[in-house]
Formats: C-alpha cells, sequence, structure tokens
C-alpha cells in the first residue's frame, strides 16, 4: 500500500499541516498544530499512519527571493530528515497560498469569523501546498 503525502505550510508560532488519502487521490486539510509541537505530532501521526513524502512549502518574494523564515525552515527540514530518513522531503513555492486560502475560504462561504482564525488559514494553505504539489 502506498504511504500518504502529507504537506506542511510552517510558521514560526503554527503550522498548518494537510495529506492526502492513501491513494493520494484527495488532498484534505488534517490540523494546525504549535510549531514548537510539530515533531511530537508528527512522530504521533507517522507510528499511526504510513506516509511516504512530506511537502515543505517555499515561501518567496513575488520576485523569488526567500523570506527570512526559510532559514528556520532549513533547520526543521534538517531535524526531519535526521529523525525521519525513510520520508523523502520536497519543496513546493508556496508565494500565493494564503492569498488563495483566503480566497479559497470565501468562495467557500466560511463565516468571517472563522476567515480570521488563523489557525484555519494554515491548515488551508498547507492543503493548497498539498494540491499544488499533486498537479
Amino acid at each position: 500500500m502506498m504511504g500518504r503525502i502529507m504537506a506542511i505550510d510552517f510558521g514560526m508560532k503554527r503550522t498548518g499541516i494537510a495529506v492526502t488519502d492513501e491513494l493520494r487521490l484527495i488532498a484534505s486539510g488534517l490540523t494546525t498544530v504549535l510549531t514548537k509541537d510539530l515533531m511530537s505530532f508528527l512522530e504521533d501521526y507517522f507510528n499511526k499512519e504510513k506516509v511516504e513524502e512530506l511537502v515543505v512549502g517555499q515561501p518567496t518574494h513575488a520576485d523569488g527571493i526567500p523570506l527570512p523564515i526559510e532559514k528556520n525552515i532549513q533547520f526543521f527540514i534538517e531535524d526531519f530528515e535526521i529523525k525521519f530518513p525513510e520520508i523523502q522531503v520536497k519543496r513546493e513555492d508556496e508565494r500565493f497560498t494564503s492569498k488563495m486560502a483566503f480566497q479559497t475560504m470565501i468562495d467557500g462561504g466560511l463565516k468571517r469569523k472563522k476567515r480570521r482564525d488563523k489557525a484555519t488559514i494554515d491548515q488551508v494553505s498547507a492543503t493548497l501546498i498539498l494540491q499544488s504539489y499533486m498537479h
């Protein structure tokens, strides 16, 4: 059986997480976790579910220059690859995902209060990163 693909929208405070189904057909938002708890969350999840790839959003300015958070993402990836060497790490351009996430929530009819919820935005962003990677 194939493993799932997981995507994360890494943030300094919170990280949005999305996963595919086992057949890798559908990307869905999973949750948002505090970034300080991310590794232990992933460890728990990987003990229950088979994940073969981790797609990490690559945040850049419109001109392609990496945002300052990129160095934190690099540290995370180094730690991740040491801890989970069997899971491939891929990168996906996430330049427009936050804006798209917001628009997706509006189009999907989410109430204004829910759209202001940063955790929801992070989760939707992770889902968009995953969908973009899958296509």
